[in-house]
């Protein structure tokens, strides 16, 4: 069985207190079942970074800086939804203190009821890091593996403690623990070789983005292979590899009144019954979560556009 989500940046219609309530309110009629925030706190006048989603490496969205703080927002939708799932999508692990990331996930869940997806990253905006005083950019992926080890101990030992190179405590009493036990469903972000690893080691889940111009994922082929990749890892490190879920993000989604005939069309674009047929194909291939990136400038906009994916394309998913 696959289910649906919507991907949204804290800017622009994600910005607001009363554009956040009405959309989540609106994906929860039209039975979405996520609801995931992008994560950014601050961003550098100039962004020297490369950008992984663009042929170009440069950050389509770095003009002023502007959004919300991803984990308080989350916060806020847990007040104002009753059923949605809450995802971060992703958090950057490095941007937060470990041990206060863990207490903030850990009461987004208390308040939610047990709502909580997390959908984790490294990163790749050095200047932001830098603002923030997070682990040094070379070392943000060994960093994050120790802020997941460090999550679990807080989330499951009466008295916790870890010793590590970028995290340290001991004697912390907890509480309270995160309401899904024995802690929120982890989605490990990311495409590269080095990502795949990190989901099979620490992840609950897969949750690449189909657009890294250098790691495809265009093509339920592409995906099928990458996933059972995944998956082969995790059973070789122990774990139950099939029992490993999978997301996709799509940020590109377009639905046209008429079909597309052009063979180079992408997938997830064109007439209701080709998106229905490429979600199908996906489905088949082992996806259980698609995040789709509707956003537009205008509420209106991106009310319409969910409620046309609810009304019209889900029904012809064969």
């Amino acid at each position: 069985i696959m289910d649906f989500g919507f991907h949204l940046g804290t800017r622009g219609v994600g910005q607001t207190p009363d554009g956040l309530r009405r959309l989540a309110q609106h994906l929860e009629a039209h039975g979405f079942a996520y609801l995931g925030l992008n994560d950014h706190v601050v961003t550098a006048a100039a962004v020297a970074s490369s950008y992984p989603y663009s042929e170009s490496g440069v950050w389509p969205a770095a003009d002023t800086g502007t959004c919300l703080e991803q984990l308080v927002t989350l916060g806020y939708l847990a007040a104002v939804t009753e059923r949605i799932r809450l995802l971060t999508s992703v958090m950057v692990l490095p941007h937060r203190a470990p041990v206060l990331a863990a207490k903030m996930l850990s009461t987004i869940d208390v308040l939610s009821k047990g709502r909580l997806t997390i959908g984790v990253g490294v990163g790749w905006m050095a200047e932001e890091m830098a603002a923030l005083q997070s682990p040094s950019y070379a070392e943000r992926g060994a960093a994050s593996e120790e802020y997941l080890a460090a999550f679990r101990s807080l989330w499951s030992e009466s008295v916790a403690s870890y010793s590590g190179d970028h995290v340290s405590f001991d004697g912390v009493l907890f509480d309270p623990k995160p309401v899904q036990r024995p802690h929120p469903p982890i989605w490990v972000g990311g495409e590269a070789k080095v990502a795949q690893r990190r989901a099979a080691t620490f992840g609950d889940g897969w949750y690449p983005v189909i657009g890294n111009p250098r790691i495809a994922l265009d093509r339920p082929q592409a995906f099928a292979a990458a996933l059972a990749e995944v998956r082969g890892l995790a059973a070789a490190r122990g774990r139950d590899g099939a029992a490993l879920d999978s997301a996709l993000f799509v940020p590109w989604y377009r639905l046209d009144t008429e079909a597309d005939s052009d063979p180079a069309r992408r997938v997830f674009t064109g007439s209701a019954e080709q998106i229905a047929a490429d979600v199908g194909a996906y489905r088949d291939a082992g996806l259980a979560h698609l995040i789709i990136g509707f956003e537009c400038p205008e509420l209106c906009d991106a009310l319409e556009r969910t409620a046309q994916f609810a009304e019209q394309v889900v029904p012809l998913i064969p």
